[in-house]
């Protein structure tokens, strides 16, 4: 049975709650305030014969951090579908769930709503709750990558392509012949194709091969359809990372990071408390308007009043491993509050090159680095050991929204500058 206390440290973030009995998983919810709506179970649980049978047949819950809704709404449908959920599937109403169609075999594929059918022709993606939620999330989509949803082929180009949400629009391939045909017909596909990548969740290639679009284009000096391009930049920024416009980290983060605290105390003696958290990170597309971020945890809340940018000002940098070092020395000569904590993202070269400025410049502070595949904190003292945390953890997540957090501000501050190079 679930108990508060096992609510109490979870965090006030987007992402996805599992209920479990040992290692079956009995249900999956998500929501834009994770610990709140565990309560909400919690209390409904009194008065919902439903809610109940969750809270009494489940004994632990997992949490799944997420950027923003959008990628909570596409992974909680990703993993009902694979595992199938006792209480997902048993609680749907007499109508059959709600599915993204994709008919992937057609000549022009579309993309529609509908109920259950499977038809082994098309591509399914759900179940989903509402009707509205699924057209929010083909609307959000459709901003970016321009696709059809109707279901015939007519002859005149639909309302949609007018506003450049179906582009090319099928009805107007359709009535093209030759080359020009062939070229439209497969920008249409790999139009359906990147949609399909962001229903499966994969994304990272979609906007690597924007980027690289993006530098091309600048390149040639080709500035309208860079503008173009960038705009969908941003609007994937704006889909996958909501948390520029809200306070995303927990209000009770104490225990947190006491634990925090006793872990790295180990190894940094000199750590009494964590009240000042520092975090950096570099953005760089295509060696151009390179920048670094500081992100600040203060007392237990980010405060984005102590955030700071830094655009690179030395040129000729090979590497974000040298931008880093960069940003750190000019952040140590500011007389800004020493932290108790320095977080940069990269494993060992990052913390060997920051101990080694830490040393030129006679400064001691713990420093760690988070690495990736898998994630792990690497700890800046002699050896360099590697922690591996479980992947719920809550000190290992602490650390993964940090770093995650000083990417989209340094990103933020990245494609802005693009954005004034275009207007020059």
């Amino acid at each position: 049975m679930i108990t508060r206390n096992q609510i109490d440290n979870l965090p006030n973030t987007i992402g996805l709650y599992l209920f479990k009995k040992n290692e079956i998983i009995n249900y999956i919810g998500k929501s834009v305030n994770i610990k709140a709506r565990l309560l909400s179970h919690l209390e409904n649980a009194k008065l919902d014969n439903k809610e109940r049978l969750i809270i009494d047949n489940s004994n632990k819950i997992e949490t799944i951090v997420t950027e923003s809704e959008f990628k909570a709404l596409i992974i909680e449908a990703k993993l009902i579908r694979e595992l199938q959920p006792k209480y997902n599937l048993i609680w749907k109403d007499d109508k059959s769930p709600l599915y993204i169609k994709i008919t992937i075999k057609d000549e022009f594929p579309k993309i529609i709503i509908t109920r259950k059918e499977f038809d082994k022709k098309s591509l399914y993606f759900g179940p989903f709750s509402s009707v509205r939620m699924i057209e929010k999330i083909i609307n959000d989509i459709r901003r970016i990558i321009p696709f059809c949803t109707q279901k015939k082929i007519s002859k005149k180009a639909c309302f949609y392509s007018k506003i450049g949400l179906c582009h090319p629009c099928p009805n107007k391939i359709d009535r093209c012949k030759g080359e020009v045909r062939l070229a439209l017909k497969h920008q249409y596909k790999k139009n359906i194709n990147q949609v399909v990548s962001i229903l499966n969740g994969n994304v990272k290639e979609i906007i690597k091969n924007l980027n690289k679009q993006l530098n091309v284009l600048i390149k040639n000096n080709q500035y309208e359809q860079a503008i173009i391009i960038r705009n969908k930049i941003f609007r994937f920024d704006q889909l996958l990372n909501l948390r520029d416009d809200m306070e995303f980290f927990i209000n009770n983060n104490e225990k947190n990071l006491e634990e925090m605290s006793v872990i790295l105390k180990k190894y940094f003696p000199q750590l009494n408390k964590i009240n000042r958290i520092e975090t950096y990170d570099i953005s760089n597309l295509g060696l151009k308007q390179a920048v670094g971020s500081m992100v600040v945890m203060k007392n237990n809340q980010i405060d984005k009043k102590e955030y700071r940018r830094f655009k690179i000002k030395q040129t000729g940098l090979k590497s974000d491993f040298d931008r880093l070092k960069e940003v750190v020395i000019r952040r140590l000569k500011q007389n800004w509050p020493v932290p108790d904590l320095i977080i940069i993202d990269g494993g060992r070269p990052q913390i060997k090159a920051i101990l080694k400025i830490f040393y030129d410049n006679k400064i001691i502070i713990p420093l760690i680095g988070i690495a990736k595949n898998p994630d792990r904190v690497i700890v800046g003292i002699e050896g360099y050991p590697n922690l591996f945390f479980k992947n719920d953890s809550k000190v290992l997540n602490i650390i993964r929204l940090l770093r995650d957090e000083s990417h989209r501000f340094a990103r933020k501050y990245h494609l802005f500058l693009r954005s004034k190079d275009f207007l020059l």
